[in-house]
Protein backbone atom coordinates (compact mmCIF):
# COMPACT_ATOMS: atom_id res chain seq x y z
CA UNK A 1 0.00 0.00 0.00
CA UNK A 2 1.39 3.43 -0.97
CA UNK A 3 0.97 6.17 1.60
CA UNK A 4 0.45 9.78 0.53
CA UNK A 5 3.70 11.09 2.06
CA UNK A 6 5.83 8.48 0.28
CA UNK A 7 4.11 9.19 -3.03
CA UNK A 8 4.50 12.98 -2.63
CA UNK A 9 8.18 12.59 -1.73
CA UNK A 10 8.81 10.36 -4.75
CA UNK A 11 7.00 12.83 -7.04
CA UNK A 12 9.03 15.74 -5.66
CA UNK A 13 12.33 13.87 -6.14
CA UNK A 14 11.37 12.96 -9.70
CA UNK A 15 10.52 16.57 -10.54
CA UNK A 16 13.82 17.79 -9.05
CA UNK A 17 15.75 15.22 -11.11
CA UNK A 18 13.91 16.20 -14.29
CA UNK A 19 14.47 19.91 -13.64
CA UNK A 20 18.14 19.26 -12.89
CA UNK A 21 18.58 17.35 -16.12
CA UNK A 22 16.85 20.08 -18.10
CA UNK A 23 19.06 22.74 -16.56
CA UNK A 24 22.29 20.81 -16.82
CA UNK A 25 25.31 22.79 -17.96
CA UNK A 26 26.85 19.76 -19.68
CA UNK A 27 26.71 20.65 -23.37
CA UNK A 28 28.80 17.64 -24.38
CA UNK A 29 25.65 15.60 -24.81
CA UNK A 30 23.92 17.96 -27.21
CA UNK A 31 22.17 15.94 -29.86
CA UNK A 32 24.46 14.65 -32.59
CA UNK A 33 27.85 16.00 -31.52
CA UNK A 34 29.40 12.71 -30.37
CA UNK A 35 30.79 11.60 -27.03
CA UNK A 36 33.91 11.48 -24.90
CA UNK A 37 36.41 9.08 -26.45
CA UNK A 38 38.61 6.44 -24.86
CA UNK A 39 42.37 7.08 -24.97
CA UNK A 40 42.96 3.50 -26.13
CA UNK A 41 40.74 4.10 -29.19
CA UNK A 42 42.43 7.24 -30.57
CA UNK A 43 42.58 7.08 -34.38
CA UNK A 44 44.48 10.33 -34.86
CA UNK A 45 45.91 13.36 -33.11
CA UNK A 46 45.21 16.95 -34.13
CA UNK A 47 47.25 19.86 -32.77
CA UNK A 48 45.21 23.06 -32.28
CA UNK A 49 46.56 26.49 -31.32
CA UNK A 50 44.31 29.20 -29.91
CA UNK A 51 45.41 32.80 -30.35
CA UNK A 52 43.64 36.18 -30.49
CA UNK A 53 40.94 35.51 -31.94
CA UNK A 54 41.47 32.35 -33.96
CA UNK A 55 41.91 28.60 -33.98
CA UNK A 56 44.68 27.11 -36.08
CA UNK A 57 43.61 25.06 -37.92
CA UNK A 58 40.17 26.63 -38.28
CA UNK A 59 38.81 23.80 -40.44
CA UNK A 60 39.10 20.15 -39.44
CA UNK A 61 37.75 17.13 -41.29
CA UNK A 62 37.24 13.82 -39.48
CA UNK A 63 35.76 10.48 -40.46
CA UNK A 64 32.43 9.39 -38.99
CA UNK A 65 33.00 7.32 -35.85
CA UNK A 66 36.64 8.41 -35.52
CA UNK A 67 38.14 9.07 -32.10
CA UNK A 68 40.39 12.11 -32.20
CA UNK A 69 42.77 13.43 -29.56
CA UNK A 70 43.00 17.21 -29.76
CA UNK A 71 46.12 18.66 -28.17
CA UNK A 72 45.16 22.28 -27.61
CA UNK A 73 47.57 25.09 -26.70
CA UNK A 74 46.58 28.61 -25.79
CA UNK A 75 49.30 30.70 -27.44
CA UNK A 76 47.34 33.91 -26.89
CA UNK A 77 47.37 36.56 -24.17
CA UNK A 78 43.84 35.84 -22.90
CA UNK A 79 41.86 32.91 -21.49
CA UNK A 80 40.37 30.92 -24.38
CA UNK A 81 37.96 28.02 -24.69
CA UNK A 82 38.11 25.06 -27.07
CA UNK A 83 34.54 23.75 -27.35
CA UNK A 84 33.06 21.24 -29.82
CA UNK A 85 29.33 21.73 -30.41
CA UNK A 86 26.59 23.19 -32.53
CA UNK A 87 25.54 26.80 -32.95
CA UNK A 88 22.65 26.10 -30.55
CA UNK A 89 24.84 24.53 -27.85
CA UNK A 90 27.32 27.40 -28.12
CA UNK A 91 24.49 29.94 -27.84
CA UNK A 92 23.27 28.22 -24.65
CA UNK A 93 26.78 27.94 -23.19
CA UNK A 94 27.65 31.60 -23.89
CA UNK A 95 25.34 32.87 -21.13
CA UNK A 96 27.00 30.51 -18.62
CA UNK A 97 30.41 31.82 -19.63
CA UNK A 98 29.16 35.40 -19.18
CA UNK A 99 27.88 34.48 -15.72
CA UNK A 100 31.28 32.93 -14.87
CA UNK A 101 33.04 36.12 -15.96
CA UNK A 102 30.59 38.42 -14.13
CA UNK A 103 30.89 36.44 -10.88
CA UNK A 104 34.71 36.42 -10.92
CA UNK A 105 35.17 32.71 -11.69
CA UNK A 106 37.40 33.82 -14.52
CA UNK A 107 38.93 36.98 -15.88
CA UNK A 108 40.28 37.67 -19.34
CA UNK A 109 43.67 36.29 -18.21
CA UNK A 110 42.90 33.85 -15.38
CA UNK A 111 40.68 30.86 -14.59
CA UNK A 112 39.75 30.81 -10.89
CA UNK A 113 38.97 27.16 -10.25
CA UNK A 114 38.49 27.67 -6.49
CA UNK A 115 35.65 30.13 -7.16
CA UNK A 116 34.18 27.68 -9.68
CA UNK A 117 34.26 24.86 -7.11
CA UNK A 118 32.64 27.10 -4.48
CA UNK A 119 29.82 27.92 -6.91
CA UNK A 120 29.50 24.28 -8.09
CA UNK A 121 30.07 25.44 -11.65
CA UNK A 122 33.17 23.65 -12.86
CA UNK A 123 34.08 23.96 -16.51
CA UNK A 124 34.78 20.25 -17.01
CA UNK A 125 32.68 19.00 -19.92
CA UNK A 126 34.52 16.37 -21.98
CA UNK A 127 34.03 18.33 -25.24
CA UNK A 128 35.63 21.49 -23.88
CA UNK A 129 38.77 23.08 -22.41
CA UNK A 130 39.19 26.45 -20.73
CA UNK A 131 42.87 27.42 -20.86
CA UNK A 132 44.88 30.30 -19.49
CA UNK A 133 47.64 31.83 -21.66
CA UNK A 134 50.46 29.32 -22.17
CA UNK A 135 48.47 26.27 -21.02
CA UNK A 136 48.01 23.06 -23.01
CA UNK A 137 45.25 20.48 -22.56
CA UNK A 138 43.62 17.67 -24.46
CA UNK A 139 40.17 16.55 -25.50
CA UNK A 140 39.53 13.01 -26.72
CA UNK A 141 36.33 12.89 -28.73
CA UNK A 142 34.46 10.22 -30.71
CA UNK A 143 32.53 11.79 -33.55
CA UNK A 144 29.03 10.80 -34.71
CA UNK A 145 27.74 10.10 -38.18
CA UNK A 146 28.18 12.68 -40.93
CA UNK A 147 27.45 16.19 -39.65
CA UNK A 148 28.94 19.65 -39.41
CA UNK A 149 30.05 20.88 -36.00
CA UNK A 150 31.34 24.19 -34.77
CA UNK A 151 34.52 24.74 -32.81
CA UNK A 152 34.12 27.90 -30.72
CA UNK A 153 35.54 29.98 -27.90
CA UNK A 154 32.62 31.09 -25.71
CA UNK A 155 34.63 33.45 -23.51
CA UNK A 156 32.50 36.62 -23.67
CA UNK A 157 33.12 38.48 -26.93
CA UNK A 158 35.50 35.93 -28.48
CA UNK A 159 33.06 33.98 -30.67
CA UNK A 160 31.45 37.24 -31.82
CA UNK A 161 34.95 38.46 -32.78
CA UNK A 162 35.33 35.42 -35.06
CA UNK A 163 36.95 32.84 -32.77
CA UNK A 164 35.27 29.80 -34.25
CA UNK A 165 35.99 27.08 -36.73
CA UNK A 166 34.42 24.15 -38.54
CA UNK A 167 34.58 20.42 -37.94
CA UNK A 168 33.25 18.45 -40.89
CA UNK A 169 32.40 14.90 -39.86
CA UNK A 170 32.29 12.31 -42.62
CA UNK A 171 34.45 14.26 -45.02
CA UNK A 172 38.12 14.03 -45.90
CA UNK A 173 40.59 14.08 -43.05
CA UNK A 174 42.34 17.41 -42.83
CA UNK A 175 44.27 19.56 -40.35
CA UNK A 176 47.48 18.91 -38.48
CA UNK A 177 47.74 15.13 -38.19
CA UNK A 178 50.33 13.14 -36.25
Amino acid sequence: MCNTTTFATAALLASVQIAGAAGSSDHSHASGIGQAGEPSNVDRIVQVNMDEMAFEPSEIGVESGATVKFIVTNTGRFVHEFNIGTDASHDAHASEMSDMMASGMMTMREVREEKMREAGMMHDDPNSLLLEPGETGEVIWTFPEETDLVLACNVPGHRAAGMNGEIEVGGQQSASVQ
